[in-house]
């Protein structure tokens, strides 16, 4: 795969008005609790690019997975969703193998298709919690580079029989691709 350009998604010497406009579009990203893969995609104007430089089935987990999800083996799985040459988000995710249906298993280990458009064949709610999640954090940026803290969130995936997924997502500039940001709209002052 080709070198992808990932950056902060706040940069330090943007305009006043220019990263006002930023922070409340990253504003807006942080809060959304849907699909975050079609949320990119749209963005983009096309189906993603999906990397996914690690993929396992582990015992070893930071504390706040097991403390988090059920059972003793996970899918750890990092990966980095990007479209034109431009890194939109790289994101670290713990599935408990306990509980998860086996069609959603297959499709994670061969590793093809984003988690998103795997949560729509089930019932799921996302609850935002960032308690204890540093050492997630930590992990994901130390894998993929660029601590950004302001761009950071983690989220419980939950199913009727209870917890099933940690995922630790970082927004990156490619969210802008595209974006009129500090434009007017003709006709409209």
């Amino acid at each position: 795969m080709p070198s992808l350009l990932r950056q902060r998604f706040l940069l330090p010497d943007a305009a006043p008005e220019r990263a006002l406009q930023e922070r409340r579009y990253l504003q807006l990203l942080m809060v959304q609790d849907g699909s975050t893969t079609r949320l990119c995609e749209a963005v983009a104007g096309r189906p993603v690019d999906l990397e996914v430089p690690l993929q396992r089935i582990t015992d070893e987990v930071p504390g706040i997975v097991r403390a988090s999800l059920p059972g003793d083996r996970f899918i750890e799985r990092r990966v980095c969703l990007s479209a034109h040459g431009q890194v939109m988000m790289d994101n670290l995710s713990y599935i408990a193998l306990q509980g998860l249906p086996d069609d959603v298993r297959a499709d994670l280990e061969a590793a093809t298709i984003p988690i998103g458009p795997l949560l729509d064949r089930m019932w799921v709610r996302r609850e935002f919690d960032e308690t204890g999640a540093e050492p997630l954090r930590q992990r994901l940026w130390e894998a993929a580079g660029l601590p950004d803290p302001e761009a950071t969130r983690t989220l419980r995936v939950h199913t009727p029989q209870g917890p099933l997924m940690l995922i630790t997502e970082t927004w990156r500039r490619g969210m802008l691709m595209g974006l009129p940001l500090g434009r007017r709209v003709p006709g409209r002052g």
